[in-house]
């Protein structure tokens, strides 16, 4: 009898962008809006089941969509209620996520901006299929 094998992948077709900073997420968006003229919105906090058995794990996201180029963007918090989205990655406070297209020369300049806010220590693009945790930036 012939056996097949299916052999599942999940797709990251994100760009992740680690953020540190000590202010609060809608102080950071508040400033990522005045420097980038965008328009962050709080949206329903993602909820993330990290330990089987125990309650979700509530982490809060804004969202901001470029209409130009039906790019979506999403600021996540990587501390919530109870753990990290992302636990190998603790230094970092946030993670900006853009998904659908966003040229490279656009991406080279959102992250210099991001860089140059004051408020923001750093901003690093972050390969996703580099994290252990990667599921938990799927919603």
């Amino acid at each position: 009898m012939n056996r097949k094998f299916l052999k599942f992948e999940i797709d990251f077709d994100f760009v992740l962008i680690a953020v540190t900073s000590s202010l609060k997420d809608y102080r950071v968006c508040y400033h990522i809006n005045k420097f980038l003229n965008f328009n962050f919105v709080k949206t329903e906090d993602l909820s993330v089941d990290i330990l089987r058995g125990a309650e979700p794990v509530l982490f809060s996201k804004y969202y901001y969509n470029w209409e130009t180029t039906e790019t979506d963007f999403y600021f996540i918090a990587n501390k919530g209620s109870e753990g990290y989205l992302v636990p190998e990655m603790k230094s970092a406070d946030y993670f900006l996520m853009i998904r659908n297209y966003i040229d490279d020369t656009d991406l080279d300049n959102l992250i210099s901006t991001l860089n140059k806010i004051p408020e923001i220590v750093a901003a690093v693009k972050i390969d996703p299929k580099k994290i252990k945790s990667r599921e938990n930036l799927l919603f």
